[in-house]
C-alpha cells in the first residue's frame, strides 16, 4: 500500500480538490493507497474540510495538531500515522504534480528504496525570494556534500527508510536534508512546480529565514567554525599592529592612531558579540533538545482508525 502524506496549514481551499485529484490519479492505476493530511494547527476550516472529506473517501484519514509545530513536524506526524510499504510526502497546495506520483511508485516497484523529486523550475517566485533559496540550498549542499540545489519535500520513501527516519531522536530535523543523508537506493524524478488553484503561500520572508537558519544549524556546525574563523583573523590583525608598535617603539617615534585604536576597539567587540550570539544560539539548540518535549502534539484524529 502507499500512504501518501499532506502537510497542511490553512489549506481549506485545497483540501477536497488534493484528496479529489490524488484518489482519482491512483485509482485509475490500480494503486491501493491511503491519503493522510495533517493539519498543523490551522486558524481557518481546514480540519472541519479534513473531517468532511474523510467521510467520503474511505481511503482518507486526518490527523489534528493542538497548535501549529511547523512543517517538519507534521511530515513527521504523517509518517509515524502511516500504514503503506512506502510513504510519499507533498505538498497540499498540489504546486508538486500528483500525477508524478505514479512514476514514483514505479520506480519503486522496480527496486528503488527513495525516489527524490527534484524541481527543474522553481515556478513564478519572487526575484528576492529565489536569490535567498539558491543561497540557503548552496549552503546546505555544502554542509551536507549533497547537491541539494532543486531538492524539494517531494518525495517517495521505502518503509525502510521511513523507519530509519523516525528512529532519529533530534527534535529539530530537516527532511529533504536527512532523507538524503541516509542513503538508501535513489531514484530522481523531474518536475515543473505549479501554480497554486487555490489560497496563497503561508511562507513569509521572515519564517523563510528562521526556516534557513533553524536547518543550517540541525544539519551543520558551520556558524561555530565561523567563530573560529573570526577569531584567527583578530589574532592576525594583533600582531600586526603589535609588530608596527614595537618597530615605532624601537625607531623612537610618537604612537599615532588613535583612530585606528578606537575602529579595532570596534571591530573586535563586534567580533565578540556576534560569537557569543552563535554560541548563544547553539546553545538554545541544546536545552531545547535536552528538555525532551514531544515533537508535535495530536488533538484529533479522523478516518477510518480515527
Amino acid at each position: 500500500m502507499l500512504s501518501v502524506i499532506l502537510p497542511a496549514y490553512n489549506e481549506e481551499l485545497m483540501i477536497s480538490k488534493a484528496a479529489q485529484v490524488i484518489s482519482e490519479i491512483l485509482d485509475t492505476e490500480n494503486i491501493k493507497n491511503e491519503i493522510i493530511f495533517v493539519d498543523d494547527g490551522s486558524s481557518d476550516k481546514t480540519w472541519e474540510k479534513i473531517e468532511s472529506i474523510s467521510k467520503e473517501y474511505f481511503n482518507v484519514r486526518g490527523v489534528h495538531f493542538s497548535r501549529n509545530f511547523g512543517k517538519e513536524s507534521a511530515i513527521l506526524a504523517g509518517l509515524q500515522h502511516s500504514k503503506g510499504d512506502c510513504c510519499v510526502v507533498l505538498d497540499c497546495d498540489l504546486q508538486h504534480p500528483p500525477e508524478k506520483i505514479v512514476e514514483m511508485y514505479r520506480l519503486w516497484q522496480d527496486g528503488f528504496e527513495i525516489v527524490e523529486g527534484q524541481k527543474i523550475s522553481r515556478g513564478n517566485e519572487g526575484k528576492l525570494h529565489t536569490v535567498a533559496a539558491n543561497t540557503f540550498y548552496s549552503i546546505i549542499s555544502k554542509v551536507t556534500g549533497f547537491d541539494m540545489k532543486n531538492a524539494s519535500d517531494f518525495k517517495l520513501l521505502d518503509r525502510k527508510a521511513v523507519n530509519v527516519l523516525l528512529n532519529m531522536k533530534e527534535k529539530e530535523s530537516f527532511f529533504r536534508a536527512l532523507s538524503s543523508w541516509i542513503g538508501f537506493k535513489t531514484a530522481t524524478v523531474l518536475f515543473d512546480v505549479k501554480e497554486r488553484m487555490a489560497g496563497e503561500s503561508k511562507w513569509s520572508t521572515a519564517s523563510l529565514i528562521k526556516y534557513a537558519v533553524t536547518n543550517i544549524t540541525s544539519f551543520s556546525t558551520l556558524p561555530m567554525q565561523i567563530v573560529t574563523l573570526l577569531g584567527s583573523i583578530m589574532f592576525v590583525i594583533s600582531i600586526v599592529f603589535g609588530i608596527i608598535s614595537f618597530v615605532q617603539k624601537m625607531l623612537g617615534q610618537a604612537l599615532e592612531g588613535f583612530t585606528t585604536v578606537i575602529l579595532l576597539l570596534t571591530f573586535s567587540s563586534s567580533v565578540i558579540m556576534i560569537s557569543l550570539g552563535i554560541i548563544g544560539y547553539y546553545i538554545a539548540r541544546i536545552y531545547e533538545e535536552v528538555k525532551g518535549r514531544p515533537r508535535y502534539i495530536v488533538s484529533h484524529t479522523c478516518g477510518k482508525d480515527g
